[in-house]
């Protein structure tokens, strides 16, 4: 059937009442295939006739828009309107340089703005959610937005429902449509057709486009994609898309509004004081206007929104992709990192390698040929794992690890699973600890057990092999797990048929054996998390092994000493909040632990002031996910629930990855607070040397288009190409900021203000001395001085500690390219007379020159002393390695 392109598109929701339908008269009303599902071109055909599945969004800006939008702001108009003001009286040159900076700075907003969207984009479009299809008789796993209809989809507990499916088949299968529905209770789906009508929330066979998967799994056909489905119906209160906005970004545009008043307030005065002077009342606007265009810190938001993408982007090259981007930003607070075991902090690559039957004395490091056949027979059957069509096994590590220990003996799993079809199922959930599967007999039922000991052992009365002792078997897998083995128990009953209550069948089962599962830690692990401890933030482990198991990998891994506690899961339900919040910061070892403990564990923590990261890949971990204040999900093993709840998805799964992401957040918000310190004190020189000349008996020091002009060579490139800045070699060192912080803290701020005075003073002084002296260059001269200070600057605050001289200058090229291109530039406005007539400059010989040089040092000489300063601790004292933070 699904073997030719339709002639007609089939029908989809809004035509056809599916849940009238049956499974079968569903799949021919949508010339589908349920063995086979699509054929690749029958879908290709589809995706053209139906769309991509995707909600509407409110439409994004183009970039036509967005370039027009530069040109929106009330200062630019402004300085336009006064230039064409001074073009019509007669000074077209200057009218015609002011608008080519204007266009210019135009042009660099565009791209600063541009990159930035299309960054978030591409996270935006990396974190896209999957589905998995039949495609051509096999499963693929596809873009959710790719879904077609008549796509035979799978469904799995963690999914989000990836289209409005009609359920074909269904095993213990709920899903969470509280979002569509109101329900908040999860729903029991089946695959029945009603015979009436029902509302929404009562089609039990029906499942939902963005709902998601809690338990068990299915298989449905989809029904209705992207603006058809159910979810499509009510887009419009869904389509308008937020503005992703870091507390940084807001904090930062409520500083920009106010500074923004306080300049506007400053360049009024300068007009003021300059038409007092006698000055022409024109050319003190276009000054005044200039000014204010240029110190007036609109870009600044822009600029940390395109650092933080940047840097996202960056993140995913080292395996951690961002989902939200205030992650990035607030990465350098977290103090604790709440870490699983298996596949994070292990290698995740099982292997069964400990093998005790009932009734034998020792544990064999093989299944035995003959007597182990019972146990390998539920090593296979009591199993999801599965071969693909190149005859790998693909699934759940452990899973595939124990049929790969099965296969030992000779079992084949395809002849088995044929021999004893599977009937019904109990799937494994972190609350039961086990999984139940029941199998069809000749004479009745196979009921099989799989679970932890202490799950499995009580439901057992008796033993395939001698008698059943649970206190010696619960000691043998003490040992078991002492050794750093996960150990999974097993039983089996056989009965009459299925009952009715499938709990039932766990009781009165006779016990069938022990295996002890190794997952080696992972080589990179220790050092990683010995690095976080150099970094001020504490590893925890939680994960559900047994509390043997966790205490050695745990000190494998450097978390636990001698006689550090493991507090398991039962100890922590005896606890209450009060004492759990005592306790919490002295337990690094969690065992036997829910995801509903792992949400009070980070409660507890923050409680006592952490900021807190938590891993997770589970559909019940992301409550835990969304309460932390970073949630990381893992990207291979991870369910869809859990990455939609997470900020950070780990696509190697490795912990690493989370110390590597936090080293690269602290780096991320080292280069914004740069970036501040550069904007702020350079600004902030321009309005005071403006401000101060005419109060000191000066003229002007600059005209409209040399303070355009340096805004323009000044605030673009450099500090832009801080951003770039390496990694600080202390970045590791210290502790953690806390996420209150003020961006003017250790020392910014004061930084800020007698920078800014330096660098006026410095600039004053210079008009002053070629003024007073007649030098016919002085306005050049000046000009220079304050545009190669703020070069100067660029390079010195680099690093808030380390010398110029230790860093190196190749150390940041993007940088050091930056300033001599600067440094080249301002050399074109004093030498090329063409340029000379436009910016009203004039050739400086070679000793004015080495003067302006010389002057403009002053401000890199001065930093560099207040690094000493601060190395010396006699400046700004911040928390080091040696100095926990308050």
């Amino acid at each position: 059937m699904s073997e030719h392109i339709p002639s007609s598109s089939p029908p989809q929701s809004a035509d056809v009442d599916w849940h009238l339908l049956s499974p079968e008269h569903s799949v021919d009303q949508l010339r589908s295939d349920r063995e086979r599902g699509l054929s690749g071109a029958d879908a290709a055909a589809r995706l053209d006739a139906h769309g991509r599945n995707q909600i509407a969004q409110a439409r994004q800006r183009g970039p036509l828009a967005m370039f027009l939008a530069q040109f929106t702001d009330f200062m630019i108009l402004v300085l336009i309107a006064a230039a064409i003001v001074s073009g019509v009286l007669g000074d077209l040159v200057d009218t015609i340089a002011i608008l080519v900076i204007v266009l210019i700075n135009a042009v660099i907003g565009f791209l600063q703005e541009y990159r930035a969207d299309r960054a978030i984009a591409a996270l935006r479009e990396l974190s896209a959610p999957h589905a998995t299809v039949l495609r051509d008789g096999q499963e693929r796993v596809i873009p959710a937005d790719e879904v077609v209809p008549g796509d035979i989809v799978l469904t799995d507990a963690g999914d989000i429902v990836a289209a409005d499916l009609r359920l074909l088949d269904a095993v213990q299968f709920q899903s969470d449509e509280s979002a569509l529905t109101g329900e908040s209770q999860p729903v029991v789906k089946s695959t029945d057709a009603f015979d009436d009508d029902r509302p929404l929330a009562e089609r039990s066979n029906m499942a939902y486009k963005g709902t998601l998967a809690v338990r068990g799994r299915a298989i449905g056909i989809a029904v209705a994609t992207g603006m058809r489905t159910e979810v499509g119906r009510i887009a419009d209160l869904l389509a308008a898309q937020e503005e992703v906005r870091t507390p940084l970004q807001t904090r930062l545009t409520r500083f920009g509004r106010v500074l923004s008043l306080i300049i506007l307030a400053i360049c009024a005065i300068v007009f003021g004081a300059g038409v007092l002077r006698g000055e022409q009342p024109l050319l003190m606007f276009l000054t005044a206007v200039s000014l204010a265009v240029a110190a007036i810190p609109e870009a600044l938001p822009a600029v940390v929104t395109l650092t933080l993408s940047r840097g996202a982007s960056l993140m995913v090259r080292a395996n951690a992709l961002v989902r939200r981007l205030p992650a990035v930003e607030t990465l350098g607070s977290v103090t604790y990192i709440c870490s699983d075991k298996t596949g994070t902090l292990t290698q995740n690559r099982m292997r069964a390698e400990r093998f005790w039957l009932a009734g034998t004395a020792q544990p064999d490091a093989t299944l035995p040929p003959e007597a182990g056949y019972a146990l390998g027979r539920i090593l296979i059957l009591n199993n999801d794992a599965r071969l693909d069509a190149d005859g790998l096994l693909l699934g759940d590590p452990t899973e595939t690890a124990l049929i790969e220990g099965a296969a030992t003996i000779g079992l084949d799993p395809e002849a088995l699973r044929e021999q004893y079809p599977r009937q019904a199922e109990l799937p494994f959930d972190s609350d039961r600890q086990r999984m139940l599967t029941l199998h069809r007999l000749d004479d009745g039922v196979l009921a099989l057990l799989k679970g932890a000991p202490e799950t499995v052992l009580p439901r057992c009365a008796s033993a395939v092999e001698g008698r059943f002792d649970a206190a010696a078997v619960t000691a043998q897998a003490e040992r078991l797990a002492a050794d750093g083995c996960r150990v999974l128990a097993f039983a089996q009953r056989r009965m009459g048929a299925v009952p009715p209550d499938l709990e039932r069948a766990e009781s009165q089962m006779e016990f069938v054996g022990l295996v002890g599962l190794i997952d080696p830690p992972r080589a990179e692990a220790a050092t990683a998390v010995a690095a976080a401890r150099r970094a001020g933030i504490t590893t925890v482990m939680i994960t559900g092994d047994h509390p043997a198991t966790a205490r050695a990998i745990a000190r494998s891994l450097g978390l636990l000493d001698a006689d550090g506690e493991v507090l398991t899961g039962s100890d922590l339900d005896r606890l209450d909040q009060a004492e759990l919040e005592r306790r919490v910061e002295s337990i690094r070892v969690y065992a036997r632990a829910t995801p509903e403990q792992k949400i009070r564990i980070v409660k507890a923590l923050q409680a006592r002031g952490e900021f807190v990261a938590v891993t997770g890949d589970g559909v019940n971990d992301a409550p835990a996910l969304k309460s932390a204040h970073i949630g990381v999900a893992m990207g291979k093993v991870g369910t869809e629930v859990a990455r939609e709840a997470a900020d950070l998805v780990l696509l190697d799964d490795n912990f690493a990855t989370i110390v590597a992401a936090v080293r690269e957040g602290r780096r991320i918000y080292d280069n914004i607070r740069k970036f501040v310190k550069y904007v702020a004190t350079s600004n902030s020189a321009e309005v005071l040397t403006l401000f101060l000349a005419p109060f000191l008996g000066l003229p002007m020091p600059l005209l409209p288009i040399q303070i355009l002009w340096i805004n323009l060579v000044s605030d673009g490139l450099p500090g832009l190409a801080l951003s770039a800045e390496p990694v600080d070699r202390n970045a590791m060192q210290r502790p953690p900021r806390s996420p209150q912080e003020s961006m003017f803290a250790h020392g910014l701020g004061h930084h800020v203000v007698w920078c800014a005075l330096l660098m006026s003073g410095v600039t004053l002084l210079t008009q002053a001395w070629t003024y007073h002296s007649g030098m016919a260059h002085w306005q050049s001269i000046t000009f220079t001085v304050l545009t190669l200070s703020q070069m100067g600057h660029s390079l010195a605050i680099r690093s808030e500690t380390e010398s110029l001289f230790t860093q190196g200058l190749l150390s940041n090229r993007p940088l050091l390219g930056a300033v001599l291109l600067t440094f080249v530039l301002q050399l074109a406005v004093l030498y090329l007379p063409w340029m000379n007539a436009i910016f009203k400059t004039a050739p400086l010989s070679a000793v004015e020159l080495l003067a302006a040089v010389l002057l403009s040092s002053v401000v890199f000489w001065a930093v560099e002393l207040e690094k000493l300063l601060i190395r010396r601790g006699w400046l700004y004292r911040r928390a080091g390695p040696d100095q926990p933070p308050k």
